[in-house]
């Protein structure tokens, strides 16, 4: 056999493959649903958290994990003064707030050893690999690129690791997009952090924990029903104001605290003027929030969707 035809990456016949062990698994970290690269960020998370299973046998109070405002990136500054930033504050899962398509959320408590300062946050935690498809990755992805031609083939393939970059670009989409809108006062939670693919944001409810209703779980009516009404177009106003809707407004992910909404779900916020349907996302959120306006009562006289869809228009400069 000529030189050139041997293959070194063929086996020798009579030398057995010798393979690595498998590194043993700590308790709290997830069993994957199948191999595959991780992203880079959820290689870090989960670096830190076999940092902290080596140098740590059990956490203060029963906590779950040592702060991560260390990692990741932060909201807008300032910020609020009720935000947690002690690097020695501790992380304590409360239960599962709601589940979704593409994440779950969880209620958390930060907060100092010694209880001298704490807050609630809501952990919205996307999903990756156990997730076969989300639910608008496709619309989502066309016109978005990453640098690295393997990672989008691994995207487009809905591989492991393509799914896990997928919930890491809904959940910095989300981020960032909660920030700009916080930032212009719009009516959002404040986005606190994001490690990966896990949001930290402001929890909407009251200081016991109990989150505060969807508007689709209310039966509003008369006076309360107008002032939600008002309030809530409003807030597209201010959207529209920078060229932005919602893109998949419903009753399901508005919530209603102190009897004002706030608007959540935000990971597909369209460009109501650099996108080609912008205006039909725009026309399709008005309409599926007065449907359910006008079903529980609200009269045509004072929804006007089709006015209210014109000063949005006109709001976001759409010819």
């Amino acid at each position: 056999m000529r030189h050139r035809d041997i293959d070194p990456f063929d086996a020798v016949p009579d030398r057995p493959v010798r393979r690595r062990p498998r590194r043993p698994r700590f308790d709290d970290e997830p069993e994957p649903a199948r191999g595959g690269r991780l992203t880079e960020d959820e290689r870090h998370r989960l670096a830190r958290l076999r940092e902290d299973a080596y140098t740590e046998t059990a956490l203060p109070g029963g906590a779950d994990r040592w702060s991560t405002w260390d990692m990741g990136g932060h909201g807008p500054a300032p910020h609020p003064a009720w935000v947690v930033t002690d690097l020695g504050a501790l992380d304590t899962e409360l239960g599962l707030l709601r589940t979704g398509k593409e994440a779950d959320v969880h209620l958390l408590r930060r907060g100092l050893p010694d209880g001298s300062r704490e807050c609630l946050l809501a952990a919205k935690r996307y999903r990756g690999d156990e997730h076969r498809m989300f639910h608008r990755d496709a619309g989502y992805l066309e016109g978005r690129r990453v640098r690295r031609s393997r990672e989008m083939r691994a995207m487009r393939n809905r591989s492991a690791f393509g799914r896990n970059l997928i919930a890491e670009q809904w959940a910095t989409a989300e981020f960032a997009a909660l920030s700009r809108l916080w930032t212009i006062g719009a009516p959002v939670p404040y986005p606190v952090q994001r490690v990966g693919t896990e949001l930290l944001l402001e929890f909407v409810g009251d200081a016991d924990g109990t989150a505060a209703p969807r508007l689709a779980e209310l039966r509003p009516t008369g006076a309360e029903l107008r002032a939600l009404w008002h309030d809530l177009t409003a807030a597209l106003e201010v959207l529209a104001g920078e060229g932005l809707c919602h893109g998949d407004l419903s009753p399901y992910n508005v919530l209603v605290h102190d009897g004002r909404p706030v608007l959540i779900d935000l990971p597909q916020v369209v460009d109501v003027v650099g996108n080609p349907g912008g205006a039909r996302y725009l026309a399709r959120d008005v309409h599926t929030i007065a449907r359910w306006f006008a079903a529980r009562g609200l009269g045509d006289d004072v929804l006007a969707p089709g006015e209210v869809l014109a000063g949005l228009r006109a709001a976001a400069r759409l010819p």
